[in-house]
């Protein structure tokens, strides 16, 4: 189970909201560390003033007038004052820095001997002792006194404070993340093989510097294909006029001359124009844009099967229905065609096609019956100029795979060389299907 989220802008996010929450509450104890004393002490000081008047008031006032005046404290200021009684239930306050700081201080303002309750005989309140010419008596006051009462208001700003600062930070980090993004979708397409548009060089100044550094890249890879195709079309033009002359040599020889060396040397003429001929199908396909079109792929297996019956091989095809694939239909006809020719050469005569739908993808096999590829060598031979000495021979330029796996992947496939049931190989290449075309909404008219 993943708890982290995969992006670079949810986690900048969640980071920051987790330093948020920690530097709020770490302020908050931080703040109520620091006025939690004076805040005791002015408590205590608000506190032993009422006792005092209230204590001051009841000596001084007239004894006959004693219960009005205890009346207009309890109604005008929320003051009651109670004589003390023997075997009283009481509760002490709750043990807490602030409520001993109180405490402390009201027993230095007053006497020793005052007492602080929380609750007496089943009613709660702030119960502060005192004593009157000997007689115990009780004020009581409102909680409020010594609770903070805007504790949720403090919370609900903590709140707001918060959101506001996740609500920035995410503007902030999408602002970064949204080039990143367009570079990484355009490294993505140079991966596929496609000519990206240059990235916007927006943002800040690293972010800049780094899509001002990619887009020269991209520039300099559109180059260097370029020139990569320019050299072998020429060098593959410089080659085959002397071949042809070589070839129109060759089979002018006189009839005395060996005929087993005059073939010999004819082939030798051919697998140099048909390694020449590969080297520019992989620049070609390397280097020209992806103009694909909705294709029926079991249209292009039975024409380029029906080519290989012409010229007398044997290439069974065996296809099923399928949704139509983004393709071009020159690329797709060389895909194929390189697969064949590489199972006829390695495979014998047994050569199949199929095409199939598996899981959502469209899947195009060749399968033959010769040695196979073993499965640690099958994605090393994707590449080019790769050859087994093993168990097939070493006839080619090894691009035959690279063109193939090349062609795939400009039309976001995948290709995989896997062993075959019985013996062999199946080169096996996936597609996802075109997308289907949407369908248009009939209009209506009134007259």
């Amino acid at each position: 189970m993943r708890l982290l989220p995969r992006s670079l802008l949810w986690r900048t996010v969640l980071l920051l909201a987790v330093l948020m929450v920690a530097g709020h509450f770490a302020s908050l104890e931080i703040f109520r560390a620091a006025e939690r004393e004076p805040r005791a002490v002015q408590i205590a000081q608000q506190i032993a003033s009422v006792v005092n008047l209230t204590r001051s008031a009841l000596i001084t006032a007239d004894p006959a007038k004693r219960i009005d005046l205890l009346r207009d404290l309890s109604q005008q200021e929320g003051i009651q004052v109670y004589p003390d009684a023997p075997n009283e239930s009481v509760e002490t306050l709750p043990d807490r820095p602030i409520t001993r700081l109180v405490t402390l201080e009201l027993q230095r303002r007053l006497g020793p001997d005052t007492r602080i309750l929380a609750t007496r005989e089943g009613e709660r309140g702030v119960w502060i002792s005192f004593t009157i010419d000997g007689l115990d008596y009780w004020v009581r006051m409102s909680r409020e006194r010594i609770e903070r009462t805007d504790q949720l208001r403090w919370l609900g700003w903590g709140v707001v404070i918060l959101v506001l600062s996740l609500i920035g930070a995410f503007a902030i980090v999408a602002r970064i993340n949204r080039p990143l993004g367009e570079l990484t979708r355009a490294a993505a397409a140079i991966g596929r093989g496609d000519v990206p548009p240059p990235v916007v060089e927006t943002g800040p100044a690293e972010v800049r510097t780094l899509s001002r550094a990619f887009n020269q890249m991209t520039r300099d890879l559109q180059r260097a294909d370029a020139d990569r195709a320019l050299l072998l079309a020429g060098v593959s033009h410089d080659l085959r006029t002397p071949l042809a002359r070589i070839r129109l040599g060759v089979e002018m020889l006189d009839s005395k001359t060996d005929e087993g060396l005059r073939s010999g040397m004819v082939q030798d003429v051919e697998d140099i124009d048909a390694v020449i001929n590969q080297f520019l199908d992989f620049a070609r396909v390397s280097a020209e844009p992806v103009n694909a079109a909705e294709l029926d792929l079991n249209e292009v297996v039975h024409g380029v099967v029906e080519r290989y019956e012409r010229q007398g091989k044997q290439v069974n095809a065996r296809t099923s229905a399928v949704p139509p694939v983004k393709l071009q239909p020159l690329a797709a006809q060389r895909l194929l065609t390189n697969l064949i020719d590489n199972a006829l050469r390695h495979g014998g005569d047994e050569v199949e096609v199929e095409t199939a739908l598996d899981h959502d993808r469209v899947r195009l096999s060749v399968l033959d019956r010769g040695p196979g590829i073993p499965p640690a060598d099958a994605e090393r031979m994707l590449q080019p100029f790769t050859r087994l000495n093993e168990a097939r021979s070493t006839v080619g330029s090894g691009l035959g795979l690279a063109i193939v796996d090349r062609i795939a992947k400009v039309h976001g496939g995948s290709v995989q060389l896997l062993p075959r049931t019985g013996g062999g190989l199946e080169a096996r290449i996936e597609f996802s299907p075109a997308p289907a075309a949407p369908t248009p909404t009939p209009s209506t008219s009134t007259e």
